[in-house]
């Protein structure tokens, strides 16, 4: 009976495994985008980024509020100290001394502590320090997720990319299989030389090569599109939207006329957020040359015994209680002050610095970009045709091959001519997704903020 249970438990969990194992996924390029925004590693722990600069912000504001703390002691003299006074005081004789113990062999105290900071000037520059990294933090995020979107874009229409070339070399297979086949028979008619049989046998050869690696190329594609997206790379992708209808709904001259917003631009808003910091570091080195004030209030009691009464209900306690207030003025630091400003003060000229060389990367970025993507454009226009144009030519030297007006050569010739303009059309489409995707990244045109309100609600 046991023996039976275990098996159906062990078959049961088997197939709930494998059934996880197998889980499918099905995507359009949008889903694929949105999926990994949530999903993948890299921008899982930037959100965890975020989660942490929100607990630094509120440890930062904590420091400034009320804190409590108490302390509770006991002490057992087991040897109390013995002290000397002079003999006179007991009716002694003069110049002699007696032996007295003072105090009770054991002793409790509890005691609660309210502190309170009053006025600190770093406390105020660190609630600002603390706001000017959470919003750092989020710019980060916003950066990755831009990175993350890219990728995965890249990494879609490589797999896509991969299976058209896996379709097209099988076809081009299919063709050269049927080709040699009907020119071996013409040869052993004796109606064509060996060498067109051999010129069509070396086309084959490298076709089934690259549509080998090709398959290899499509697996391993696949494989980075998961990783991508953080899903297991053994899972079951879909993918919905074709490589043509991805390039031509890139194919558009709108965004070479769309106006650069310099403040939305995520490279420009991190290097500001560092000159924030570097003049935030500034102002708390001046502020450490003010005077910090505090104030304190606290309660205690203690009770003493020979014994150990202290749970007794007739135990006497005696309470007490202090106020107090202190204030710390810096008067003089010999220089070291004033050195620490000073070189704040650098680290801020700095700063701003690499500020306006940000601005010119990114004007040179989307110049840049714009360019690349005109010339995608261009690319694919052209790689239409000249596949169009290389379909004909093969077409052409076909028929010429057939009727005996043209050589196994000329054929193998437009053969690799059309091989080569099939794999830069669908390269050219490609090319031109991720060439739009670099110019959407550096204008910031798609929405993958993060509001740090949403993360505080899941931390």
């Amino acid at each position: 009976m046991h023996k039976t249970l275990y098996i159906v438990l062990f078959i049961t969990f088997g197939l709930a495994a494998t059934a996880q194992q197998e889980k499918s996924y099905s995507f359009s390029l949008e889903e694929a985008i949105t999926f990994a925004l949530d999903s993948n590693y890299t921008a899982l722990n930037s959100r965890r980024d975020i989660a942490k600069a929100l607990k630094q912000k509120w440890e930062t504001t904590a420091t400034g509020l009320p804190q409590i703390s108490a302390n509770i002691a006991y002490q057992n003299n087991l040897k109390q100290p013995v002290t000397l006074i002079p003999a006179e005081i007991t009716g002694g004789p003069p110049g002699t001394f007696v032996p007295v113990t003072f105090g009770t062999k054991q002793n409790a105290n509890a005691v609660a502590t309210l502190n309170q900071l009053i006025f600190d000037g770093s406390y105020l520059v660190g609630l600002q320090a603390a706001k000017a990294f959470l919003d750092f933090s989020e710019n980060a995020t916003e950066k990755t997720n831009l990175e993350v979107r890219k990728g995965v874009i890249n990494a879609y229409g490589s797999v896509l990319l991969a299976e058209e070339l896996v379709a097209i070399f099988e076809k081009n297979k299919a063709a050269l299989e049927e080709n040699l086949f009907e020119t071996r028979k013409i040869y052993e008619n004796g109606l064509t030389e060996e060498e067109s049989v051999e010129q069509l046998e070396v086309t084959l050869l490298d076709v089934d090569t690259q549509l080998s690696n090709a398959r290899r190329s499509a697996i391993i594609a696949r494989q980075m599109f998961n990783v991508a997206l953080g899903i297991p790379t053994e899972s079951l992708v879909i993918f919905e939207d074709e490589l043509d209808d991805l390039a031509l709904n890139t194919n558009s001259l709108q965004l070479l006329q769309e106006e650069l917003s310099m403040e939305n631009n995520v490279d420009y808003k991190i290097a500001y957020n560092l000159t924030e910091q570097r003049t935030l570091e500034m102002k708390l080195e001046k502020s450490k040359a003010l005077p910090s004030i505090s104030a304190f209030v606290n309660y205690g009691t203690q009770a003493n015994s020979d014994d150990f009464t202290f749970l007794d209900s007739d135990q006497r306690w005696f309470q007490s209680s202090v106020l107090g207030v202190s204030m710390n003025i810096p008067i003089f630091s010999s220089g070291q002050r004033s050195a620490r400003t000073q070189q704040a003060k650098i680290a801020l000229a700095q700063a701003e610095t690499e500020l306006e060389e940000t601005v010119q990367n990114v004007r040179l970025a989307i110049n840049t970009a714009r360019s690349n993507f005109q010339f995608a454009i261009e690319k694919y226009e052209n790689a239409k045709k000249n596949k169009a144009l290389a379909e004909r030519i093969e077409g052409k030297n076909q028929v010429k091959f057939t009727e005996g007006l043209s050589t196994s050569f000329d054929l193998r010739q437009a053969q690799t001519q059309l091989y080569t303009a099939q794999q830069q059309y669908f390269q050219s489409m490609l090319d031109l997704i991720n060439a739009k995707a670099e110019i959407e990244t550096v204008l910031n045109t798609p929405d993958v903020r993060i509001d740090s309100e949403d993360i505080k609600k899941n931390y």
